[in-house]
């Protein structure tokens, strides 16, 4: 039996070995990262002004809002903005930087470099699964609720346009969805200048605000905020619910710290966006206490009527760009996914032939297509769809601090003391804007809760099964070194060409060689057992790619090592490797034999039935190895094998 799908991480690679970072962590502060920052980074958190304030305040609209819940919930959200995006990610978890690259997944792979026990890593893995499950939620509610909340505009300016917010809504991320496969290259240039005047423009609307009524910068002291939970206790947390909106994106931070450096994302966050940001939302706050009735929609009646027109259309480029964002980002998840071992093969294209991360992901964007329509039909409007927003959020939260505890302690050398001064009350509070977000669950939150669940039950299946089939691999299969040791002894039929054997692990013998052996009874006259490693980094050096052993003459071992970001070509490195004097390798005269694998329950199952029948389909849709390692499909020889698990 062969297995010609890419293995969980290896665990060779170790922190002494590792290569140096392909990305600078610090990142130079150009022009050219500034805008790029504002329009990849910023997108998400810079559009949540339009809605989550008012969401905030909604369940205490009955009866009139009064002065001091204004400043307490403008209190909660400026605070909320502080300590999770400020200290949490931009002062302290944009420090554990995996050789330059940051999310949640990177942050799940420094973790298992320290967990030395298989139950130690097994529960690594958990947490990044849940966080990544989590983040595909979080990619489907926020072009839903971004594109709606900016459309909405429309019903302010004139009324009539009620009825055209869920249409015109549609036909924007339809637009959006269906210009994918053309990747963001071309358009990317537009995002990072609509964010900056997006920014540039909320904050001069909140500047005005607070000009005409200063006695909103009281919020300022937490002590707002302190009185608006002491006066209402539980139903405080039905705010918190929805202040949370205003920290979405802030993983974001984190996440594209590989593609920019961690100095621009820190400088745009303190200098440019937060300000930006508290200015509006201080805005918003100071147009509600001259005038409550503004609730209808703060965001939009704090600009002039001849503004608002303007400033929908704004808002919906900023809302596209922000859904851009996160629509990239789960194509970016889903790739590393698969690398790790958590999802099966997908179909990778790549849109640009000089930048790597520039990919596309079919399967991925139909998915979230499918999600965002059914959403944007289901719930009609922001408000309703507001009560499902914050909980896959919090979710990649409590993951990420969690993970970053492990890292920061074990893998920085960083004092138990020391994390649980910082972490402490950040923890507080994420598990305060869980708690509070699961209270919304009736609402709405159950949208996340299921996507959440059903994704993380598909990831936690196809990793075990994997684990399973590469232990039943090695219990039946012959090592490697024991049929070099008797191939002289044989009377085995050499014949012209190059047979190359995919197998996931390099010590052991790959199942379609012995098949080869006992139906053709010849072996080519040169062999490669060429094995794919992915390993627990983003990117793996040129120098340590490519690992090769001659166990026999015109016999050789072939390691390709690949980070988590990259994705792999077999015939390339072959031939380079061709061009180093390492191997003789002729395209044209090569044949791929693979392993295709038939799952059939075992004896004695070792997964839930449910579970059997999951992996069974997903290994069945997993796309071919061929296509997944681009061999041509014209030099390849499958073998099929039944395998019980």
């Amino acid at each position: 039996m062969t297995q010609s799908a890419p293995p969980p991480v290896a665990p060779a690679s170790t922190p002494e070995a590792a290569p140096p970072a392909r990305h600078d962590p610090t990142g130079r502060l150009t022009a050219a990262s500034m805008l790029g920052v504002l329009g990849v980074v910023y997108g998400d958190i810079g559009t949540s002004p339009l809605y989550a304030l008012r969401a905030s305040l909604l369940h205490f609209e009955a009866g009139g809002i009064e002065r001091w819940e204004i400043l307490g919930v403008l209190s909660l959200v400026f605070w909320s903005l502080m300590l999770t995006v400020t200290v949490k990610y931009v002062m302290v978890i944009m420090r554990a930087d995996n050789r330059g690259e940051g999310g949640i997944l990177a942050l799940m792979a420094l973790a298992m470099r320290s967990s030395t026990t298989r139950r130690g890593r097994w529960a690594v893995v958990l947490i990044g699964i849940v966080g990544a499950a989590m983040f595909f939620g979080d990619g489907v509610i926020t072009p839903a609720i971004s594109v709606l909340s900016a459309v909405e505009g429309l019903k302010v300016v004139n009324p009539v346009f009620e009825h055209a917010v869920v249409p015109i809504s549609l036909a924007l991320l339809i637009a959006l969805f269906a210009v994918q496969f053309r990747g963001t290259h071309s358009i990317g240039y537009f995002f990072g200048p609509v964010c900056a005047v997006w920014f540039l423009v909320i904050g001069l609307l909140g500047a005005v605000q607070v000009v005409q009524h200063p006695e909103v910068l009281w919020a300022l002291s937490p002590t707002y905020a302190l009185q608006f939970f002491a006066f209402y206790h539980l139903e405080a947390f039905f705010a918190m619910g929805a202040v949370v909106l205003a920290v979405t994106g802030a993983e974001a931070l984190y996440a594209d710290m590989g593609h920019f450096g961690r100095r621009p994302i820190r400088v745009m966050w303190m200098v440019f966006v937060l300000p930006a940001l508290a200015l509006n939302y201080f805005g918003q706050g100071a147009l509600l206490l001259s005038d409550p009735a503004a609730i209808e929609n703060p965001f939009y009646l704090m600009a002039p009527e001849w503004f608002r027109v303007p400033l929908v259309i704004l808002a919906c480029a900023a809302t596209v760009t922000a859904s851009q964002a996160l629509i990239s980002g789960c194509y970016s998840i889903a790739r590393q996914c698969v690398q790790l071992g958590l999802l099966p093969r997908l179909v990778v294209t790549h849109t640009s032939a000089t930048e790597e991360g520039q990919i596309y992901l079919p399967q991925v964007n139909f998915a979230l297509f499918v999600g965002v329509v059914v959403l944007v039909l289901e719930f009609k409007n922001s408000d309703s769809l507001a009560a499902a927003y914050g909980f896959a959020v919090t979710g990649t939260f409590i993951a990420s601090s969690i993970l970053a505890v492990l890292v920061l302690r074990r893998n920085f050398g960083w004092s138990m003391a020391a994390v649980i001064f910082v972490f402490a009350p950040l923890v507080m509070m994420d598990v305060m804007f869980f708690v509070a977000t699961a209270l919304k669950i009736p609402e709405g939150g159950y949208v996340p809760l299921l996507l959440g669940v059903l994704t993380a039950g598909l990831m936690v299946t196809w990793y075990q099964g994997r684990q399973l089939l590469f232990a039943r691999f090695r219990q039946d299969s012959l090592p490697l070194s024991s049929f070099i040791a008797r191939l002289p002894q044989s009377r085995t039929i050499r014949v012209p060409g190059i047979a190359i054997f995919m197998t996931g692990e390099k010590d052991f013998l790959p199942g379609a060689l012995l098949h080869n052996l006992k139906h053709n009874k010849v072996l080519h006259e040169r062999v490669l057992f060429v094995t794919v490693l992915n390993e627990d980094v983003p990117v793996v050096s040129d120098a340590r790619r490519r690992d090769v052993t001659e166990l026999a003459p015109n016999i050789h071992r072939v390691l390709l090592h690949y980070g988590f970001q990259e994705s792999p070509n077999i015939p390339r490195e072959l031939e380079l490797l061709n061009a180093e004097g390492l191997i003789r390798f002729e395209t044209m005269q090569a044949s791929y034999f693979l392993g295709r694998e038939t799952i059939v329950q075992a004896a004695v199952p070792k997964m839930w039935p449910w579970q059997q029948w999951l992996f069974r389909l997903l290994s069945r849709n997993s796309v071919p190895a061929t296509e997944f390692f681009r061999i041509p499909s014209d030099r390849v020889v499958e073998l099929g094998v039944r395998v019980a698990i």
